[in-house]
């Protein structure tokens, strides 16, 4: 991988973990000593976790029992899939349970429901104590915990044909936008709550990968980083992965496509919108550009130069494709940089897991 560029990025984050205060301000130690006193109240801790970044996005902060933890791998959609059920078997071989959930998708969110639900039959049988059962959710900024909150929430009450207003915990692209600990009612029969939580770091992270992996997923802000550093180190992944390859097939003369389509495609390149990336038509010139740069590379990538070369021609290729006017300098490198990576991480450009599976973890 892109190892001098994620020694960067991790070093810079590490810098910012080690001053005093750095991201764990008053916010953070008030929601720790909160989720401190409410862990052994509660059934369950859903551990929600990066699918992309099993490892490096586990919340390290408290000690859970086994019996009633449940590491929850949410984005499954930006994850490889192949990984994914690597590291779902690696929890499970360690007595850890776990599954895999996207909380935007309807289905995966059900299946995730009926996995508690029955996870809370299993304790009935033991603990007739309650007729309520509470999980609490927890995590690092940005895994999506208060998405699958609400996702939860919503397909339970539907589920249970529950009448009444729907509350919502509070969503955001930024990491860490959660501040207080939300109760949302999931299931009936018995009564299940989620409390969703603020998202905590730990107040150091002496381990630069793992620095870099946040940076790059989003559980760290990118402006301590920059996110011209952060789209470099992604396109030196991309670099090295297959991903690339599946892209071959935008690899043609896109002259030929438009005479072999004709008026038909002409009516359709009236309604876009060059400059939005985020179209189906655009997101398929950015694959072609990268697929055609990498795979005509004839440096060896191993080569730390070359592989620096090749990025710095795919950015400014792609300020081309993303149609941003080079008299805009530094500003210009930042917009080509902030589209690449909304790209990435709304898994335009492939899915990839970040994380290697180690030989001991939890």
């Amino acid at each position: 991988m892109a190892s001098k560029i994620a020694r960067e990025i991790g070093n810079a984050v590490k810098k910012v973990s080690d001053r005093t205060g750095g991201w764990y301000g008053p916010h953070m130690a008030a929601a720790s000593r909160a989720i401190a006193d409410r862990i052994p109240l509660v059934d369950f801790v859903l551990e929600v976790r990066d699918a992309r970044i099993p490892f490096s996005s586990q919340f390290e902060q408290y000690t859970f029992s086994s019996g009633r933890r449940i590491i929850v791998l949410n984005k499954i959609d930006l994850a490889n899939r192949s990984q994914l059920k690597d590291w779902v078997a690696h929890f499970n071989q360690r007595n850890c349970l776990s599954i895999g959930v996207n909380s935007h998708n309807k289905d995966s969110v059900k299946q995730l429901l009926n996995f508690l639900q029955a996870r809370v039959r299993e304790l009935k049988k033991t603990d007739h104590s309650s007729l309520t059962i509470t999980a609490l959710l927890v995590g690092i900024p940005n895994v999506g915990k208060s998405a699958l909150a609400n996702s939860l929430h919503q397909i339970g009450r539907i589920s249970a044909a529950e009448k009444g207003k729907l509350r919502h915990a509070t969503v955001s692209p930024q990491p860490g936008e959660t501040n207080g600990i939300t109760s949302l009612k999931i299931a009936s029969h018995p009564n299940i709550y989620v409390l969703d939580t603020p998202s905590i770091l730990p107040p150091q992270i002496h381990d630069i990968e793992v620095c870099s992996k946040l940076a790059l997923t989003g559980a760290i802000r990118d402006g301590l980083v920059g996110e011209k550093e952060l789209a470099r180190y992604f396109l030196g992944i991309l670099n090295f992965s297959e991903e690339y390859k599946k892209w071959a097939k935008f690899s043609t003369n896109e002259n030929d496509r438009e005479r072999s389509n004709g008026p038909e495609l002409e009516m359709k390149r009236k309604r876009v919108y060059p400059t939005d990336h985020t179209q189906d038509f655009m997101v398929q010139k950015v694959r072609q550009t990268l697929y055609e740069l990498i795979s005509g590379f004839g440096g060896n990538l191993e080569d730390e130069n070359n592989l620096e070369r090749l990025i710095e021609v795919q950015l400014t290729a792609l300020r081309e494709v993303f149609q941003v006017a080079v008299d805009l300098g530094e500003d210009g490198e930042s917009k080509v940089a902030s589209k690449l990576l909304n790209l990435y991480r709304t898994g335009r450009l492939g899915h990839y897991t970040l994380d290697s599976i180690p030989n001991k973890t939890v």
